[in-house]
């Protein structure tokens, strides 16, 4: 394979890529050409807020392609386009053949939750401390552990299995548990995992619902997945990691999955959007903050 590196200044960039595109490159990467650099541009977009500028100012497209001939005859016709104006081509140079499953898998190592619960991908030996696992290698759906909402969330349902989970004896969540924007199912099983005896995991994506499912059944953890519809009664726990905005907008009808004297469950809230979220819940219950990481809240209410 060989790659062909063009600068682009950030105007170019979309019709660049469509082109390298059509001309049969495999694979089209975009960088900040001056990234690591005095006039580096970092772009910061938080959920459910547009990025403050569209783009870099000046961008490194990269385009690997199959063949030497290939990837020169591309060069040569992007270069005759009135598109290519301002952009130069920075090189073209072969790529050695790696095992890119290999080099993918290093990058998704077991993910500790607590000293006894870790989160393991499926080449991965469990660490030797570990009493609880979840087998769970990256897919389509959100929730891997690797996020700070997802810890959070395993954090707190570990914790409400008693001080140590592998012990004799620990009472585990017990009753009914929804899981509400399952993604990978990772919460539902590990609800599963520390003692919930009928769960419910809920989706809007077919993706995230078949994901849920494969990934239970690799758990032999035992629970339902489906649309949002196969939600039905109330929960001895609810939980919801999904974002601010849709959490507002669902705060009636997760409530009202809730059992009296059960748990609320939320995630995917920035420490800023607290204030926000204790408003949009307070005729239905009074939300705390109960963990932070790396400014992201987990926000609960026992009803």
């Amino acid at each position: 394979m060989h790659e062909l590196s063009l600068l682009c200044p950030q105007q170019r960039v979309d019709p660049i890529c469509d082109a390298l595109d059509a001309l049969d490159a495999l694979a089209v990467t975009v960088e900040d050409a001056d990234a690591q650099g005095g006039d580096e541009q970092p772009l910061f977009g938080e959920p459910g807020l547009p990025p403050p500028a569209a783009g870099w100012q000046r961008s490194r497209v990269s385009a690997l392609f199959a063949t030497e001939e290939i990837a020169r005859s591309a060069e040569s016709l992007l270069a005759a386009q009135d598109f290519f104006v301002d952009c130069q081509v920075l090189g073209l140079r072969p790529v050695p053949e790696q095992d890119w499953v290999r080099l993918t898998q290093s990058q998704f190592g077991p993910v500790e939750i607590t000293p006894q619960f870790w989160i393991v991908p499926s080449w991965h030996e469990p660490p030797l401390e570990a009493r609880r696992i979840i087998r769970l290698d990256p897919g389509l759906a959100f929730g891997t552990g690797t996020h700070p909402t997802t810890r959070m969330c395993l954090r707190w349902i570990a914790g409400h299995a008693g001080a140590d989970p592998a012990a004799p004896g620990a009472s585990g969540l017990g009753g009914r548990v929804l899981d509400y924007g399952c993604g990978s199912g990772i919460l539902a099983i590990a609800a599963a995992k520390f003692g919930a005896t009928e769960i419910d995991a809920v989706d809007v994506d077919p993706a995230a619902i078949e994901s849920t499912r494969l990934n239970a059944a690799a758990n032999e953890a035992r629970l339902r997945a489906g649309p949002p519809e196969l939600a039905q009664g109330r929960y001895g726990v609810v939980l919801a990691n999904i974002l601010a905005t849709p959490l507002k907008v669902l705060a009636p009808l997760l409530c009202a999955h809730v059992a009296p004297g059960g748990e609320l469950v939320l995630a995917g809230i920035l420490q800023r959007q607290a204030d926000e979220l204790k408003e949009a819940y307070a005729a239905h219950a009074k939300l705390v903050v109960a963990d932070e990481e790396d400014g992201w809240i987990l926000m609960t209410a026992t009803l």
